[in-house]
């Protein structure tokens, strides 16, 4: 499954929306609230009342950014009077300029820092000092300092004012596209960071990628206490996606279990960081994950742990971002940037419809049809539990030889992603013309989706294929990957106009690659004559945001922790985060496992990597499933079209247009409850 959907989308979001220090940001807005209302009563005496809200949010927000080094209160005043746009067509106009120059400005950005990264995101020579100073360059870091600067800020914001959220929600169900279309210009500059801080963060999140993308465990050098190897010897697997999907693969092996075993071991050596240094992205020595032991040819050898490095990371990132605070007036933490701007869903909001579903009396009516399923009691790691997908009673080693056959290489993949679209519904134009637009390449890492941003270029599929070709859990996650590259084309390509473009949050992209995911059997020509197909469909997506809700509400709480200790060190930080995942677990999951105080959710790699993605993905369980209610009985390349041309509206209002109603857990809750009646 994917983490990372575009790289740009998140610099960007850094970089408008962010900024940094308390001492910093006393430079800012150098302008009295006598001189806002001078010289708004002036344009509105002017122009009429007919805009006067705009000129009221357009006026204070200018202010709000001002600086003495932009020009004196006279300047600012003869700013506005000269450059508020009155007339329709001249506004129109306006916004036809800056849409065409904002789309040549961020498609060449996005190309730029897809190229500047190849070194590290594609397989191939290995990674040196030049490559991570490379990649972690940003393109973006100058234009927010330079957009201010020039004053083309002030003009974006004069005339397409920002709106909140809470304005958002009450006036959006009356916009038309083009106020929505207005409304995101304004969404653009919310904040104005110095290019010296941009950069800091693009630094840390460029260095935390590549520490997780490098972090492979070789599963064939790990041995239990007899000197036992359970794993072929040349697998390698990256944390924690590899780990958790080996985990998944193995509930059809009747030898399974001790795997699991040894894998979930490994995993918790990662969180508490007693893994030995030299286990990591080697293959020199062997480990016994339980007894902590490293050998070398059978004989023992010292090897120090780990020396907290996952939580340096973090933190890392808690300090880049954490720069950008005050020069963000209007979104003062990283927490309001993520969850208020970019998601566009308040936290608590979040927090309730994940609390709401892991607190439900169906998690527990679940995990006990689990276990009589398994014919064991539940262990921990069964939070992956896999047997509700079709693939669960396939032999994993005979699928990976069909996909090993039909993609030996990304050139193989990439030539049949027109037949998959046809094979989902679409016609052979939108088909042909989508997997044109869609280049596939080999990753280094787990792989991503990276999209386009300007018409002229192509998404890109990256993904891993091993010298053998794809195995069956590669083709797995190229498959999610493959949908959000279609969602990325289609709402690049298919939309009425550029600023309207993508979806409303990562979790609507996270939603089609699900989507995709689910049929990747379909794709390869298996057929699920499963009478109870859409009960174990349901239980599948039930367990399935169960499993990452826990997570999210994990990442959460580590943030506002964080935010609470700023001053915190690696060690605090990580005793905080194993008791904290305890804490979730004990009260989500022990009720339901009969199992306490396990810090597995603490595992996901994004918690390092990528801050705050985490409620993504069971936000995108829940649309999914609400999704594909909809979906039933319809051509899926139709309705895919029609909901996601509506383009980037706020999610609620997305969501009503696309099938009727907001987003909720009822719809996977009485699934589930409804499932429980059939499957067994």
């Amino acid at each position: 499954m994917k983490y990372l959907i575009l790289l740009p989308v998140i610099a960007l979001a850094l970089l408008f929306n962010s900024c940094s220090s308390k001492d910093e940001a006393k430079e800012m807005s150098s302008i009295s609230k006598s001189s806002v209302e001078k010289v708004t009563a002036k344009l509105i005496k002017k122009y009429g009342d007919q805009s006067k809200v705009r000129i009221e949010k357009g006026v204070s927000q200018v202010a709000m950014f001002w600086t003495e080094k932009d020009g004196s209160s006279s300047d600012f005043e003869k700013y506005c009077e000269d450059n508020f746009v009155a007339k329709n067509e001249d506004l129109d106009l306006l916004f036809k300029k800056l849409q065409s120059n904002f789309e040549v400005l961020y498609g060449h950005y996005n190309k730029i820092t897809l190229d500047l990264n190849r070194a590290l995101h594609l397989d191939g020579d290995p990674i040196i000092a030049i490559d991570e100073q490379f990649g972690a360059y940003s393109p973006f870091a100058h234009l927010v300092e330079d957009f201010f600067n020039n004053k083309i800020a002030f003009n974006v914001l004069l005339n397409f004012p920002h709106y909140s959220l809470k304005e958002k929600t009450e006036l959006g169900e009356k916009w038309s596209r083009k106020e929505w279309a207005f409304a995101r210009v304004g969404d653009i500059f919310t904040s104005r960071v110095p290019a010296e801080i941009s950069q800091n963060i693009s630094d840390a999140l460029t260095k935390a990628g590549t520490y997780i993308a490098e972090y492979n465990i070789f599963a064939g050098n790990l041995v239990d206490e007899k000197n036992a190897t359970y794993f072929p010897k040349d697998m390698k697997l990256l944390t924690h996606w590899n780990l958790r999907d080996e985990i998944k693969s193995q509930y059809a092996n009747a030898d399974g279990l001790v795997r699991q075993k040894m894998i979930y071991q490994v995993m918790n050596r990662i969180i508490d960081q007693t893994i030995p240094s030299v286990v990591i992205n080697s293959d020199k020595f062997q480990w016994d994950p339980f007894a902590n032991k490293v050998f070398d040819n059978g004989k023992e050898v010292r090897a120090s742990a780990e020396p907290n490095n996952r939580y340096k990371t973090l933190l890392s990132c808690f300090n880049a971002q954490r720069q950008a605070d005050s020069y963000s007036p209007i979104y003062p933490t990283y927490i309001d940037r993520k969850f208020e701007e970019e998601f566009e869903i308040p936290i608590d909001k979040i927090e309730a419809l994940f609390t709401e579903l892991v607190s439900s009396g169906t998690a527990k009516k679940v995990g006990d049809l689990i276990k009589s399923r398994l014919g064991r009691d539940l262990q921990p790691w069964d939070i992956w539990y896999d047997g509700f997908k079709a693939r669960s009673s396939m032999n994993q080693d005979l699928l990976t030889e069909q996909t090993q056959k039909k993609f030996p290489n990304p050139a193989a993949f990439q030539s049949d992603i027109s037949t998959m679209l046809k094979n989902v519904g679409f016609d052979n134009e939108k088909s042909n013309f989508i997997a044109s637009k869609i280049d596939v390449d080999p990753a280094r890492g787990s792989g991503h989706a990276w999209g386009a941003d300007m018409k002229s270029e192509n998404a890109h599929l990256r993904t891993r294929i091993g010298k053998a070709g794809m195995n069956y859990k590669g083709y797995n996650i190229a498959v999610h990957e493959m949908g959000h590259n279609v969602e990325q084309t289609i709402t690049l390509q298919y939309m009425d106009n550029w600023f309207m473009r993508g979806v409303p949050n990562t979790a609507f992209t996270e939603t089609w690659a699900f989507i995709f995911q689910s049929r990747d059997l379909m794709l390869l020509g298996h057929k699920n004559n499963d009478e109870n197909v859409k009960y174990m469909k349901a239980l599948d997506n039930f367990w399935s945001a169960y499993e990452i809700m826990g997570v999210a509400l994990l990442d959460q709480s580590v943030w506002k922790w964080l935010y609470e200790h700023k001053n915190a060190t690696d060690d605090q930080l990580k005793k905080q985060v194993i008791r904290m995942a305890k804490e979730v677990w004990n009260k989500y999951y022990a009720p339901v496992f009969g199992v306490k105080d396990q810090s597995i959710l603490a595992i996901y790699s994004h918690m390092i990597e990528n801050p705050l993605y985490l409620s993504a993905y069971p936000l995108g369980h829940l649309i999914e499933y609400q999704i594909e209610q909809k979906l039933d009985g319809k051509n899926l390349a139709d309705e895919m079209v029609r909901m996601l041309t509506q383009g980037k509206m706020i999610p609620e209002i997305w969501m009503k247009g696309a099938v009727g109603d907001g987003i909720s857990v009822k719809a996977s809750i009485n699934a589930a409850e409804e499932a429980l009646k059939y499957v067994k």
